[in-house]
């Protein structure tokens, strides 16, 4: 399922190229990796939650999550040093062109009164954030099999320089951008 890779390369690269007036086809900007993290922090009361939402992102992704630990304690949150409060995963070539597809294209369009995601998510170097409120839209989550429903962040990490290149590489790459 290699559809987004190929149609980066045949399409995308060039129109890039194109718009930006690049010399070269190394300036083309990329898409580097996707991080998906789920923040958890019920998690200090009770250890199964890791390993639910640790199932729910494996379907997602098909890769293994890494548990997220404090790195402080906390008195007010009765958090300690150590104590798992998230997980997440990063994904890197075909699974990463896979799971942006699935994204776009199934997961997205199952959102209720879907208009876009946000155009103003990204940091200032090319980077983009977004959050999505329930796993459910993912189509390997079957709603009878979940405790609880989690949101999660995902960001996409690109090789851009500016925001607008990075804004021009995902909506040629399908993102649904609010207009």
């Amino acid at each position: 399922m290699a559809r987004l890779k190929d149609y980066y390369v045949s399409d995308v690269a060039p129109a890039l190229m194109k718009k930006f007036g690049y010399k070269s086809v190394m300036q083309i900007p990329k898409l580097e990796k996707v991080v998906i993290n789920v923040g958890a922090g019920e998690a200090k009361d009770n250890a199964k939650v890791i390993d639910a939402i640790m199932t729910d992102l494996s379907a997602i992704t098909g890769q293994k999550p890494v548990v997220c630990r404090a790195k402080k304690s906390v008195a007010n949150f009765k958090l300690r040093e150590g104590m798992p409060i998230g997980v997440k995963v990063t994904l890197r070539g075909e699974k990463m062109y896979e799971f942006v597809d699935k994204l776009f294209n199934v997961a997205f369009p199952r959102v209720r009164d879907f208009r876009g995601i946000n155009g103003n998510s990204f940091d200032g170097k090319g980077n983009y954030s977004t959050g999505i409120k329930e796993q459910l839209i993912f189509p390997e989550i079957e709603y009878d099999k979940i405790d609880k429903v989690r949101g999660m962040d995902i960001n996409f990490i690109t090789t851009a320089n500016t925001d607008e290149e990075a804004k021009e590489l995902l909506s040629l790459m399908g993102a649904p951008f609010i207009k």
